[in-house]
């Protein structure tokens, strides 16, 4: 018979977990307070064998995302919330911010393979990842947790769609790791080019949002997608199960939801911003860690076990953004990039960031008051544009004083349907 789950700690009673969990989190916080020296100074006036329950969990800080490109130019390059020092850590990545995040020695230190067995990846399978490897670590996240499983990979990467649909046709993998808008894409070439590729079964997507169209559209193309959730700051937060009854929380974090911007839960069921405490993690111990995602816990997840037998708390999906920072193409963009496009042009009076289209298909267009508007002058700005935010994008002059004056830095337009 096939093993229905990951492991037990995914079926433990949730008065064993919390127990276990609790225990972790007194242990996780001591060692960030002794080996961290951001936690140290942070947290230095707490008592780390205090901090045993959610209540008290609640009351330490919040360490926000959006702080960290500030925090790490003050102490480069991790800002001093490393427990392990640089040296002893196996990589450093960069993603848009600029964010540095660490890789530590262990295997699937970013705990991916649970994700990866929900949904419906096995031992001996070829794992098809569409991830970035340059620079930022989606693709290592996803390697890792194949090779925890038992998978071989092979490491596409971004780009080059022909020679990837001519690749997927020739090694046939069963599994596919990406953006739900790039296999869609691949799918599509690959019936352009008259070269399909019918081994595809499985996919775990993550990057960008899955909605209910473009996943009828790659089960009508026989493959069951399955979202994962996480960060490259703390690895894998939740993810999708053949329940069907929301994401179901890692095993080895805390998930708490509180008012967006501030530090106080939020009671069940309402939606504020996905805060996480990583446990067990002794290279970047992340404590109340504010990811800027909101999200909201499913009523009752707690006490009723998930459909696939899973016990973990639920959240009810990804619900948008509790800052102006968003996802364009799977990459975040935030306020600061915006202004250091203004900052290298004075001929900006103000501007605004727009995100049109549909997902995977985002059209970014910077919104310029401008004193003088001429290609020239889109031209330089479009080439800052790809140089602070690494992506394209387009240039568009408005009139003096047209934008809304409502403090927003960036717009998102997009459908979601």
């Amino acid at each position: 018979m096939e093993q229905a789950h990951f492991d037990t700690l995914e079926t433990r009673e949730p008065e064993v977990r919390e127990h276990a969990q609790m225990a972790a989190l007194s242990r996780q916080v001591a060692h960030a307070q002794s080996h961290a020296p951001y936690f140290a100074e942070l947290l230095g006036h707490v008592d780390a064998r205090a901090v045993g329950t959610r209540e008290a969990l609640a009351r330490l800080p919040v360490t926000r995302k959006s702080e960290l490109t500030a925090r790490q130019r003050l102490a480069p390059p991790l800002g001093g919330l490393n427990a392990t020092p640089i040296g002893g850590l196996r990589h450093l990545f960069r993603s848009p911010g600029p964010i540095h995040e660490p890789d530590g020695h262990a295997g699937d230190w970013w705990r991916v393979a649970r994700a990866m067995f929900a949904a419906g990846f096995r031992s001996g399978e070829l794992v098809y990842n569409t991830f970035s490897y340059h620079f930022t670590p989606a693709g290592m996240m996803m390697e890792t947790g194949a090779h925890q499983l038992g998978c071989c990979v092979f490491p596409a990467g971004v780009g080059q769609t022909e020679s990837q649909v001519e690749a997927l046709a020739s090694l046939q993998p069963s599994a596919y790791a990406g953006t739900p808008s790039f296999l869609k894409l691949l799918i599509e070439r690959g019936a352009e080019m008259d070269l399909r590729c019918a081994s595809l079964t499985k996919a775990l997507v993550s990057g960008e949002a899955c909605p209910p169209p473009l996943r009828a559209w790659l089960h009508d193309h026989g493959i069951t997608a399955r979202q994962m959730y996480g960060t490259a700051d703390v690895g894998l937060i939740a993810y999708e199960t053949d329940g069907g009854d929301g994401w179901v929380v890692d095993e080895g974090v805390l998930v708490e939801i509180v008012e967006p911007g501030g530090t106080k839960p939020m009671p069940e069921g309402e939606t504020g911003e996905v805060v996480v405490t990583v446990l067990g993690n002794g290279d970047y111990p992340l404590i109340r860690f504010g990811t800027g995602d909101l999200s909201a816990i499913v009523a009752d997840s707690a006490q009723r076990a998930s459909p696939c037998g899973r016990t973990n708390i639920r959240l009810k999906g990804w619900l948008g953004r509790a800052d102006q920072t968003t996802k364009v193409k799977g990459m975040f963009v935030y306020p600061g990039q915006v202004a250091e496009v203004v900052r290298r042009h004075p001929e900006i009076r103000a501007a605004r960031l727009v995100v049109t289209g549909t997902v995977g298909a985002d059209v970014m267009t910077l919104h310029c008051d401008a004193t003088r508007e001429d290609a020239a002058l889109a031209t330089a700005i479009g080439t800052s544009i790809r140089e602070v935010m690494r992506l394209r994008g387009e240039v568009a002059f408005v009139p003096a004083g047209s934008l809304p004056q409502d403090g927003r830095t960036i717009e998102d337009a997009r459908r979601y349907d």
